[in-house]
């Protein structure tokens, strides 16, 4: 099994930090019809505030299992999970839910937006659940409307916005928050090859800027934007450059 590097992680100006995501034998068993089947097999991994990280894996490997536990939208069976701090896998699914919206961004491959509200709306809706009234909320998400690129389309629904303006649209409302972590899910797997350079761009831009940016890929050509490539098979790490 590849393991993190054995040195503490580092933040931008060189001093030793306390990474952002911290598995340690993460293990994720799912009972189905009588039997097991494990999609992570103890799993150790570290991410850095500011890291720009690829996971990459063919069909069955445990790379969405991995991206679910991280996102807290599922559980270890086995082993621990930190993010920013907190231990994740003691938490209830109310914690859960709150760490969720205080803590990530979400970017998904078919973009979850809704489709009668304009894009004001669908950005907010995290602020929403934070308990933000609505002119903060409509400030916030204007900005982030406006951090890529579609400051001229606050009143646009998706219906009225290409694939890649939605995209950008999902990513404003993964920003809105401003979280410590985003994940993206095969955030180009919709895009033709012009409009997912666009939108991996963006993804570089906001790593420059100092978000700490994890996507789950199939695509070699996505991956290689990513400073580093974790490669997973059959539950387990396999190599990490």
């Amino acid at each position: 099994m590849a393991n993190p590097a054995d040195s503490e992680p580092y933040s931008a100006n060189g001093k030793a930090s306390t990474p952002l995501i911290r598995l340690q034998q993460v293990e994720r068993i799912y009972r189905m019809g009588g039997g097991e089947v494990q999609a992570l097999a103890g799993v150790d991994l570290e991410i850095a505030r500011g890291e720009y990280v690829a996971i990459m894996g063919p069909s069955g490997s445990g790379k969405s299992t991995l991206m679910n536990i991280v996102g807290c939208l599922d559980t270890p069976t086995g082993g621990t999970y930190e993010l920013a701090g907190t231990t994740v896998h003691e938490l209830d699914d109310d914690q859960l839910a709150g760490i969720r919206n205080r803590e990530i961004g979400f970017v998904f491959q078919s973009f979850n937006l809704l489709p009668r509200a304009d894009a004001v709306t669908n950005v907010a809706l995290p602020l929403l659940y934070a308990g933000l009234d609505r002119g903060d909320r409509q400030e916030k998400a204007a900005k982030a409307l406006r951090r890529v690129g579609l400051g001229d389309r606050l009143d646009h629904r998706p219906n009225e916005l290409s694939g890649g303006q939605c995209q950008r649209l999902a990513i404003a409302r993964a920003l809105v928050n401003e979280p410590s972590l985003v994940l993206a899910d095969e955030p180009t797997g919709n895009l033709d090859s012009k409009t997912s350079e666009e939108i991996i761009t963006l993804f570089d831009e906001l790593s420059r800027a100092g978000t700490t940016v994890v996507l789950v890929t199939h695509e070699d050509d996505v991956a290689e934007h990513a400073r580093r490539q974790i490669r997973l098979r059959d539950g387990d790490i396999v190599s990490d450059e």
